[in-house]
């Protein structure tokens, strides 16, 4: 491993045992681990220390795709007559595996991604959490019995699966987001080919070996590594996959949905969000920039509902700027290794790149610096920036306006709660909203006109829980949702049955 002992860079240790000593890692397609048929290979690196290998993983092309959906495609016909509650035990046999490895993951999490350990444990606990509450809607996954209208009659629903799914999930959330789709996906009785974002794919890899381990027959889930163009068009286009479940960004969501409707496919998009935290002239101040710096700079920024912009009334404004001021200025950057950490790095270079672009943006806009601004070299070798905070910002700017994905936040003065609401939704997008106010309401105001799909009071704009539904309106997606039993109305359809038991023609709707 790359990483050394004491590297005076990190000052702090790293024991070489804390990873795998495995190095090279291949494709799992019909029960088997198999390389790329090209042998095309491509790296997977810590963005702390780029000098760090964590993996070689296959590069795929379209034929890798179809010998994934092939054995998906024969693997469905047992899954889906196996029954739910047997599917849910193999899911919690795969999350007590979870629980006892979730330090490992996290850690390697930490290495490949880059977040802090505390929050790569909770991105692991979030896939427990998922795993555990999938299983139970094995035993349950209601459907509905009605009176029929006719006498001696039986009317009922029932769901059942779609066949072969495509997952396509980013980087942010390596193990979190597979998950979300994975496991709701396989308890409906789907099988499913998945395709990681190459900059986290060994985190996939570790989900997908658990699942093995927990006694998933093979062929119900295959994944295959490489890139949007080689890997993941092939899979939208392909006629035997039924649906694509994609979470990314707005403008390739856009390309998903235009890619899958020659073949009527469905699909499942969750993608971009400009947040907004609301801080009203009411407000616990120190409770609301708490939940600033953690919305705003938890895993760098890089949350589909990071709160890249802070809508605070102008009577608490200087003090609120003063107060973020001097807590960003405490924020230690830094390998997340490292017990004292805040924030880690972005993903990689384009991204370090992209996010100082738009801070020179904010600055030719107008916007005041006030913290932060420029890439943190003293952290180490990777692909840091620092936590930037711009003041007296413009709702109409593009920092106020465009997903920029890292570690900025917008200070956005409005005189009234109107102005804040009308404010906070003046965006394309709908993902995630909050406020901070101890008026009532104002409060349930707030939950009833904030245009977005999570709404949260007196808490930053991340935390949503797996049994509620996760996504957004607007160009934030397409009207489905992640997570909770909404989940399953992603990945099952309907089915009405009806049985006449009269022994005689009876017609509904017509008159006797």
């Amino acid at each position: 491993m790359a990483v050394t002992q004491a590297n005076p860079q990190l000052n702090f240790e790293i024991k070489p045992s804390a990873f795998s000593k495995q190095s090279q890692f291949l494709n799992y397609i019909d029960g088997q681990w198999v390389p790329a048929k090209s042998g095309k290979t491509f790296e997977s690196r810590n963005p702390a220390e780029p000098s760090d290998l964590v993996g070689v993983f296959p590069a795929c092309g379209p034929e890798d795709v179809n010998a994934a959906v092939a054995a998906a495609k024969k693997a469905y016909e047992r899954w889906r007559l196996y029954p739910a509650p047997k599917r849910g035990e193999i899911l919690f046999k795969a999350g007590q595996i979870l629980v006892e490895r979730k330090e490992q993951l996290a850690r390697e999490m930490t290495r490949e991604m880059g977040k802090v350990l505390a929050e790569a444990r909770g991105d692991v606990q979030e896939v427990i959490d998922m795993t555990f509450y999938a299983a139970g809607e094995g035993r349950r996954m209601f459907g509905q019995t009605v009176p029929s209208e006719l006498q001696n009659k039986f009317a009922m629903s029932v769901r059942v699966p779609l066949g072969v799914v495509g997952l396509i999930t980013p980087w942010n959330f390596p193990m979190a987001i597979p998950s979300w789709k994975l496991m709701p996906a396989l308890i409906c009785g789907n099988t499913c080919v998945l395709k990681p974002a190459s900059d986290t794919p060994l985190l996939s890899h570790r989900l997908v070996e658990i699942l093995e381990e927990a006694g998933l027959p093979k062929g119900v889930v295959n994944v295959v590594y490489g890139s949007g163009r080689e890997v993941g068009e092939p899979l939208m286009a392909h006629k035997d996959v039924s649906l694509i479940s994609f979470t990314g960004s707005t403008d390739i969501g856009r390309r998903v949905n235009e890619a899958c409707a020659p073949t009527f496919k469905r699909v499942s998009l969750e993608m971009g969000g400009k947040n907004a935290i609301i801080i009203m002239d009411d407000a616990n101040l120190d409770l609301a920039v708490d939940g600033v710096l953690w919305g705003a700079f938890g895993t760098s920024g890089q949350r589909c509902t990071a709160a890249s912009r802070v809508i605070v009334h102008q009577a608490v404004h200087a003090q609120v700027r003063d107060k973020l001021k001097k807590r960003i200025g405490e924020l230690k950057l830094g390998y997340g290794l490292n017990p004292e950490v805040k924030v880690g790095p972005v993903v990689n270079e384009a991204a370090m790149k992209k996010i100082l672009e738009y801070i020179e943006i904010g600055k030719s806009e107008g916007a005041e610096l006030i913290a932060g601004g420029a890439r943190d070299t003293q952290a180490g070798s990777g692909w840091f920036v620092q936590p930037t905070l711009f003041d007296n910002v413009k709702s109409t700017m593009r920092i106020a306006q465009e997903e920029i994905f890292g570690p900025v936040t917008a200070l956005i003065p409005v005189g009234s709660f109107a102005e804040a609401i009308e404010v906070a939704n003046g965006i394309a997008f709908g993902l995630s909203t909050a406020i901070y106010t101890k008026n009532v309401n104002q409060a349930f105001t707030a939950l009833r006109d904030l245009d977005s799909g999570l709404c949260y009071v007196n808490a930053p704009t991340i935390g949503a829980e797996v049994h509620l539904p996760f996504g957004g309106t607007k160009d934030t997606g397409n009207g489905h949702r992640d997570a909770g039993t909404t989940a399953l109305d992603v990945f099952s359809e309907w089915k009405s049955l009806y049985v006449d038991y009269s022994d005689k023609l009876q017609r509904a709707q017509i008159d006797d």
